[in-house]
């Protein structure tokens, strides 16, 4: 047993100093012909930078529809009212659907069972406000006190409204990051007062930041979660809603949360029924099940990255045609070297070594500027465009791996060409 170690061990090491030989040899190579070798790597450099720049910024995208997704509750069932910008088409809707009601509202929590927390909401747009709003106009959220655990909503001061502000209509606002922001400023707004319309109502909460989309997610409208003010719901009907107003039963959302022992689709299943039912069919309603986008959007994930895989063998294509280019060029330059290594005893195998070194040298080269390249890409983006981008190890990982198996591929065609030239010939070659 000692011996056969010792072999194992010198046979190791006899390895290991041909694989360095031949890895130093490679690299005065290619510093010999260094403008050729520079120029051979720009296509590895870039088509790897394309690939970790074009996955951060997939996977920035994709973490920030999961986590719009997820702060909606993966537990949460959504109404959304569908709007009508026409009058005459409104006018025209009504006639076949009441439109969404607290009746409606009523009847689910009546029928649909597991529904631990729930709330409707009305949604309205000042015309006025005071103080004046820095930025885009607040929206005002009538909703019940569960909305908060509905929600998900942390308060960074203050309280939310409670049940007995909601029975007796008080006249109190909670206001989201932005809007408390936009309204007064770095000043502290708890205990302050915002005109709304024409009513006043004081401040008693001031909500932690969340996520925003400028854009609708999933049926559920682009609003910037940021700046709303939420008021009690009675208040929003008593209080903004017009007294002469036929809408005065109408709201234009709901929120259900669904217990564990619950299923939130069979519950979307039979809130669906239940509002076409009273709605006629008049289709003006839409409803949004978090877990089911959730689910469908790590489906949608795995299917983009299997694409992204596709994409990044086809951008370093270009790279390898080119290692496979000057590789063969190499061989020309080299053949009275590839005949002196053979006449004096290199084998096959050896010569082959030699050249594959080289090829993977450069897809080495190339491939890690081309990740730093990448990786600088990625943070101009997010910079310049606003946009959010991560640079995954999984990102990095792919694109060098694939630039490290693309110059071994194109790699072995040249390699074994050069180990079967014939010595004698390659000798006397000009």
């Amino acid at each position: 047993m000692p011996i056969l170690d010792s072999k194992k061990q010198a046979l190791v090491v006899s390895v290991a100093q041909q694989w360095t030989r031949d890895a130093e040899l490679g690299w005065k190579n290619l510093l010999l012909h260094g403008t050729r070798s520079a120029l051979t790597m720009l296509g590895m450099i870039f088509g790897v930078a394309a690939v970790v720049a074009m996955l951060s910024i997939g996977a920035g995208a994709r973490q920030r529809v999961m986590a719009m997704i997820e702060q909606m509750g993966v537990h949460n069932l959504i109404v959304e009212a569908k709007e009508t910008v026409e009058w005459q088409a409104h006018s025209k809707l009504r006639k076949i659907s009441p439109g969404l009601t607290l009746q409606d509202y009523r009847v689910i929590l009546d029928d649909v069972s597991g529904v631990t927390a729930s709330t409707p909401r009305k949604r309205l747009t000042p015309s006025k406000i005071i103080p004046k709003a820095r930025q885009d106009m607040p929206v005002v959220y009538g909703v019940n006190p569960a909305y908060q655990k509905i929600a998900g909503l942390q308060l960074s001061g203050g309280r939310f409204f409670d049940q007995q502000d909601e029975d007796s209509g008080a006249p109190v606002c909670v206001l989201g990051a932005a809007a408390g922001w936009s309204l007064f400023g770095s000043a502290n707004a708890l205990g302050e007062y915002v005109k709304v319309n024409e009513q006043w109502f004081r401040v008693i909460g001031i909500v932690n930041p969340q996520l925003s989309s400028e854009t609708s997610v999933a049926g559920t409208p682009a609003v910037d979660t940021n700046n709303i003010i939420y008021v009690p719901l009675k208040s929003a009907f008593q209080r903004l809603e017009d007294s002469y107003s036929d809408m005065r039963d109408e709201i234009d959302g709901l929120y259900l949360q669904i217990g564990d022992n619950a299923s939130v689709s069979e519950s979307a299943q039979v809130t669906h029924a239940i509002l076409d039912s009273s709605h006629h069919g008049a289709d003006d309603f839409s409803i949004v099940v978090p877990a089911e986008l959730l689910a469908e959007q790590k489906r949608t994930e795995h299917l983009f990255s299997i694409v992204m895989v596709a994409i990044a063998s086809i951008s370093l294509l270009v790279g390898g045609i080119g290692i496979m280019n000057i590789m063969l060029a190499s061989i020309l330059e080299r053949t009275r070297e590839i005949g002196l290594r053979r006449a004096v005893g290199a084998r096959q195998s050896d010569i082959v070594r030699q050249f594959v070194v080289e090829a993977t040298m450069i897809s080495f080269a190339g491939g890690s500027i081309g990740v730093v390249l990448g990786f600088v890409i990625s943070r101009a983006i997010a910079w310049l465009a606003g946009w959010s981008t991560i640079v995954t190890f999984g990102s990095i990982a792919l694109a060098f791996l694939v630039s490290i198996s693309v110059g071994l591929v194109f790699g072995i065609y040249p390699a074994t060409k050069a180990a079967r030239l014939d010595p004698v010939e390659a000798i006397r070659y000009e």
